[in-house]
């Protein structure tokens, strides 16, 4: 009898809300080179910049990815938040396909940032497994957002 070797991918599969339509799909982030489209509007789920989440989206997000997701916790009017904003969207787009980045406004979604109990901004946490692996107050450049990344078992950008 002849085996067969077969390669174990490892699991990256996130449940999101569709940018554009608000419509939840279950996509494969490791392709999104591939750029998914939404089930219902066939338009592209934005996966190389941070998606942005709220009190509706914010647990089901994080339950529902099978890779880890950075959350940006900031505010709009947040000087050392708007600073950060450029590594946070660098971040994105260079681990695209091995993390989710997220964005959470707290002044529009005050329930999910009192139930993390985030106190101050910006505040960076990530999510893997659903539980909170690493998190850091205060505004960070790229590398210390990377470093977060590693920290949390995520491979470096290529």
């Amino acid at each position: 009898m002849e085996t067969v070797e077969t390669e174990v991918t490892p699991a990256t599969k996130a449940t999101l809300r569709c940018q554009f339509c608000g419509k939840w799909n279950r996509i494969d982030v490791s392709r999104a080179a591939d750029r998914p489209k939404c089930g219902s509007c066939s338009k592209p789920m934005l996966l190389d910049r941070p998606l942005h989440l709220d009190d509706e989206s914010f647990a089901r997000t994080i339950a529902g990815s099978e890779v880890p997701v950075m959350v940006d916790f900031y505010a709009d009017w947040c000087g050392p938040c708007r600073m950060m904003a450029p590594s946070v969207d660098k971040i994105a787009a260079d681990f695209t396909g091995r993390v989710l980045v997220a964005k959470l406004n707290t002044d529009a979604s005050q329930k999910t940032a009192a139930l993390h109990n985030i106190t101050g901004l910006p505040t960076t946490a990530v999510f893997v497994g659903g539980k909170q692996a690493v998190r850091q107050t205060g505004a960070m450049p790229y590398q210390n957002l990377a470093a977060m990344l590693a920290s949390a078992g995520v491979t470096s950008a290529a």
